[in-house]
């Protein structure tokens, strides 16, 4: 994968939007994730509306992330050996399937939050596979004077679609059902595919060793453990998916519970702090100059979670929006700093194991969102998130202490 020369009188994105292979991978990424976010979205709907119940819609939602948590050290180990790209297009071809097998159900009147679960394990594998493959292959396409701010322009990209993604599958529950949501998503997810396809990669791979895999990854963690911005990465990855981001797994019953909200009404409350996100993903990926450090990485959560307690207790939707927005501001530097870290900080022969770790510690969001279901269930949605996002500040103390030296 051939990258251009780098020009410092020039914008980055530009120089970045001029690359083939960084654009094919850009937009294959805003594709898969903005399914992804539909996705999430249409489930949580349907399964509140047939259970009632948010730890339900929890367990749903739990199931995209659990495969992070089982196969993320494991992903990045084989990514150092497996050809990057067929990786990615297996896990894309694997999601407009499951995708479509869904919106056959939804057709026939036989679908069940069952189903949506296994659908979800399928997507968390695919999603698994993201960090280690495609994200390495952003940085490896915009070459190393510009692996920040691609990881940063990728990032506000990520943000965009979460934002666009809950708000089109708000407006496509209420218009075309749950058939029609699954049926776009795997035209989106084929489309994808085809983006990655056509990109010319080359990579330097390790001898896949099946018996060492176990003997890599333990070599990724020594490694991680020993370079403080990485053991900070990992413990506020852990933090954030656990206290902060677990709150999405309950939208649907916060939204209908606390403000009575429509679909669209929940779509929106969903895509506010992926909109506050999208502005300051833009500004890093426009800064020249040193890359943020790691202060900023954890003054981005803290500032997240504080305004997430606030948000929780809102009397008002749009107030809550508003102040989702503003936390937005927090997980941009979050999403950003969270892999350029690791790719400028961890040796080239081991960043995608890394990487593979990394994605282990986002798997540890189910913990957190099943936590929070449960909450919900027994104190209400406003309570609960709240009271998980007291506990994430506490937490990024503790990691805090931990890692400054």
């Amino acid at each position: 994968m051939s990258t251009p020369d780098f020009d410092p009188a020039r914008s980055p994105v530009p120089q970045l939007l001029t690359n083939a292979a960084f654009r094919r991978l850009w937009l294959a990424g805003g594709l898969t994730n903005s399914m992804r976010w539909l996705d999430m979205l249409v489930s949580g709907l349907f399964t509140f509306e047939l259970t009632g119940s948010a730890f339900a819609v929890s367990l749903v939602l739990m199931a995209r992330a659990l495969p992070m948590l089982l196969m993320g050290a494991l992903a990045g180990a084989l990514a150092e050996s497996l050809d990057r790209r067929r990786l990615l297009m297996v896990g894309q071809g694997a999601q407009a399937a499951s995708a479509l097998a869904i919106a056959v159900l939804a057709l026939a009147g036989w679908l069940a939050p069952w189903h949506l679960f296994v659908n979800g394990v399928v997507g968390g594998l695919a999603w698994t596979n993201e960090l280690a493959t495609r994200r390495r292959m952003v940085a490896e396409a915009a070459g190393p004077t510009l692996i920040v701010q691609a990881v940063a322009f990728d990032s506000m990209t990520g943000s965009t679609t979460r934002m666009i993604g809950p708000l089109v599958g708000g407006f496509t529950y209420e218009s075309v059902g749950v058939a029609g949501a699954f049926l776009i998503a795997a035209a989106v997810y084929l489309v994808a595919a085809a983006s990655v396809h056509g990109v010319a990669h080359r990579q330097e791979s390790r001898a896949l060793r099946l018996g060492g895999l176990a003997t890599e990854i333990a070599e990724a963690a020594r490694i991680a453990i020993a370079v403080p911005a990485l053991r900070l990465v990992l413990g506020i990855t852990v933090v954030m998916n656990v206290f902060g981001f677990s709150y999405t797994g309950i939208l649907p019953a916060w939204g209908t519970v606390t403000f009575q909200a429509t679909p669209f009404g929940i779509g929106l409350l969903a895509a506010a702090e992926p909109f506050g996100a999208l502005l300051t993903g833009f500004a890093l990926a426009m800064r020249r100059g040193a890359a943020p450090g790691r202060m900023v990485l954890a003054a981005g959560v803290g500032g997240f979670l504080g305004i997430l307690a606030l948000a929780a207790m809102a009397p008002t939707l749009p107030l809550a929006a508003l102040l989702l927005l503003v936390g937005g501001l927090g997980t941009a530097a979050f999403a950003s700093l969270q892999t350029g870290l690791v790719l400028t900080h961890a040796p080239p022969e081991a960043r995608s194991r890394i990487l593979g770790l990394t994605t282990t510690c986002i798997g540890t969001g189910p913990l957190g969102v099943l936590l929070l279901g449960a909450l919900a269930d027994a104190h209400g949605p406003r309570l609960a998130i709240a009271g998980m996002a007291v506990a994430g500040l506490i937490g990024l103390g503790l990691v805090m202490a931990t890692t400054r030296r």
